[in-house]
């Protein structure tokens, strides 16, 4: 892993609202004896290449759990935790508050509580990478489970209708390109890029950071708080 350069000083910014629907209380729920948030700040605190760690959240629960880690809480407004809310904006508000204390960062990177299983290693790879190279910004991906190429849509006539051509559908999966999806886990920018030159976490050109399966699960229901465990479990 590359050394950082010296004037490069970076925040990691942790989100964790709140609300959830899909599993109540999801960022404190327990996972491997721990709150699911836990297992990101730990990761963000064992990093060699990030300065400070905060998280900005709009909950009590989860505020009592960064204290209990010792990292900094910015409180995000509850117009900024809606369940329509965005990570832009939490992010923006982060840095806001952040440059309004006085502390002020090159690059940030952005760590979802709903990634548990993405590692201080998988961190530093990704910044030592994105630090030492050209990119504007950088996005973890991982493999996608179906490959769009095959798949179907309803038409306006209530008809199968493949999505990309009937001519996919039988062609063997080596044949088509690799397809990725953004697995949510980790995103850098530099936070003068992000403030003046895009609204989103995307700027051209992007350095993919390529992560597998297991390392990718993103929890969203209790499910998937029971393959994380699993995982865990045989670590």
């Amino acid at each position: 892993m590359s050394p950082k350069k010296t004037d490069q000083k970076i925040v990691a910014i942790i989100t964790a609202r709140g609300g959830s629907k899909g599993l109540i209380g999801k960022n404190v729920a327990s996972l491997s004896g721990k709150p699911l948030i836990t297992h990101t700040i730990n990761a963000a605190k064992k990093s060699k290449l990030i300065d400070d760690v905060v998280v900005t959240t709009d909950d009590f629960v989860i505020e009592a759990v960064a204290k209990e880690n010792d990292v900094k809480i910015i409180n995000r407004p509850n117009d900024l935790a809606a369940d329509d809310s965005s990570s832009y904006d939490a992010v923006k508000h982060a840095l806001d508050t952040l440059k309004s204390d006085g502390q002020t960062h090159t690059h940030f990177i952005l760590l979802q509580p709903t990634s548990p299983l993405r590692n201080e290693q998988h961190i530093d790879e990704a910044l030592s990478g994105f630090l030492n190279t050209n990119y504007n910004s950088c996005m973890s991906i991982c493999a996608v489970d179906h490959h769009p190429y095959k798949m179907l849509k309803i038409n306006q006539n209530s008809a199968l209708e493949p999505l990309q051509g009937a001519e996919h559908l039988d062609a063997p999966r080596q044949k088509l390109p690799d397809i990725y999806r953004q697995n949510g886990a980790i995103y850098i920018m530099g936070c003068d890029d992000f403030f003046h030159k895009t609204n989103n976490f995307y700027l051209e050109p992007v350095m993919p950071y390529v992560m597998d399966a297991r390392s990718s699960v993103d929890i969203d229901t209790q499910a998937d708080l029971d393959i994380a465990e699993l995982y865990l479990s045989h670590d």
